[in-house]
């Protein structure tokens, strides 16, 4: 075993901390077809498990965010009823928990899962059944873990403000936060600025997605106008970033080369804010490569900002469409990006420091499991 280098077993072994997950975006392929058999949902674009889960990575490998939020139509139409609800969402604990993540936050948006006429009331307490239920199964296990929900709105829909107040309602039973989600482009968050004020005003915490599909008015946005806790991705504050006289964003493997000889970096007035500030940056590698934000994991602005002492943290965003895993997303930056045992402590400690839970649990999560577990594997 090499801290430089940590092997796949050490990797699966270590606790991880996940901030930036969809529900409806982490599905097992099986539990979508045997759904959509018991509901009577017909689009499915195939009829076995290997052909669903191939249609789903290869139409989320597009290069587009647009084509890649499509995908959601089929998973989505089969989370329509309570107990397809519960279901999903006990599996995404257990699927998290057998992985090693000891804390997470799944994130859906309630007004999606209306069409078989529940309310919004219904799926909150739908989902939230399925988390304990897969709380409990993953510590009979022996694979502890803590879920959360984060009630998302639509950026296009006008339910912003609603689903606000239904986060609020549910802040002491499971919910522990709020996001906006969607196509950037033509939405900007100041178009919801009046559920953030009233999230600010509950002393409510939420995250907005900005930064990945748009670039910094987006970033800039998020934080000034609408007081974001965290950034869900906030790739593109590398646009920001000067590496030996050059932005960092023109050539990411150049920055971070000319960074790793000693190159000065020179960060702009917001770059320098949201590192100053710690605000976390919730940072999705392999999602990113597919919809573009970053054209490989070894490229990816991620190892920059980690290098530059960002808050970066590490995250799968839809499992289901990435084909991926908390500790495939270690694996592919350990082997791609020459990061370090000591390099995913670090951040998985960052990310266990940003979640959106009293300040007593957060240290108690990482003094009691992540440090000493990490120390297990040899990164003290």
């Amino acid at each position: 075993m090499s801290l430089e280098s940590p092997d796949a077993d050490v990797i699966t072994r270590a606790p991880k901390v996940l901030l930036h997950d969809h529900l409806d975006g982490g599905l097992r392929p099986a539990t979508i077809l045997e759904i959509a058999d018991e509901t009577g949902y017909a689009d499915l674009p195939a009829g076995d498990v290997d052909g669903l889960a191939r249609w789903f990575r290869e139409s989320a490998d597009s290069g587009s965010l647009e084509r890649y939020l499509e995908t959601f139509v089929h998973t989505v139409g089969v989370m329509q009823t309570p107990d397809a609800l519960r279901r999903v969402a006990r599996e995404c604990v257990e699927d998290l928990a057998a992985d090693g993540v000891v804390y997470a936050e799944s994130r859906y948006a309630p007004e999606q899962h209306l069409i078989g006429g529940l309310a919004l009331e219904d799926v909150v307490e739908a989902v939230n059944a399925g988390f304990r239920e897969g709380e409990r199964a993953a510590a009979e296990a022996g694979n502890p873990i803590r879920v959360t929900a984060l009630l998302t709105a639509m950026r296009h829909a006008a339910k912003s403000r609603e689903i606000a107040e239904l986060a609020v309602r549910y802040r002491d039973d499971g919910v522990s936060g709020f996001d906006i989600a969607g196509a950037e482009a033509g939405y900007p968050p100041t178009r919801h600025l009046d559920a953030f004020e009233y999230l600010r005003r509950e002393n409510a915490h939420f995250t907005i997605h900005a930064g990945e599909a748009f670039g910094l008015p987006s970033i800039w946005e998020a934080i000034q106008w609408c007081g974001a806790d965290r950034l869900g991705h906030g790739v593109r504050i590398v646009d920001d970033v000067v590496i030996d006289h050059r932005p960092a964003s023109d050539d990411p493997g150049a920055a971070l080369a000319a960074q790793a000889a000693g190159a000065e970096a020179y960060l702009g007035l917001l770059a320098a804010y949201v590192k100053d500030t710690r605000i976390p940056l919730e940072m999705c590698p392999s999602s990113n490569v597919q919809t573009g934000a970053a054209d490989s994991v070894a490229r990816h602005p991620i190892t920059l900002l980690k290098n530059l002492r960002f808050r970066v943290t590490v995250n799968t965003d839809n499992r289901l469409m990435s084909g991926t895993s908390m500790s495939r997303e270690m694996r592919l930056l350990v082997e791609e990006a020459g990061w370090t045992l000591r390099d995913l402590r670090w951040a998985t400690v960052n990310a266990m420091k940003s979640a959106f839970i009293p300040f007593d649990d957060r240290l108690a999560l990482i003094e009691d499991v992540i440090k000493p577990r990490y120390a297990e594997l040899g990164a003290p």
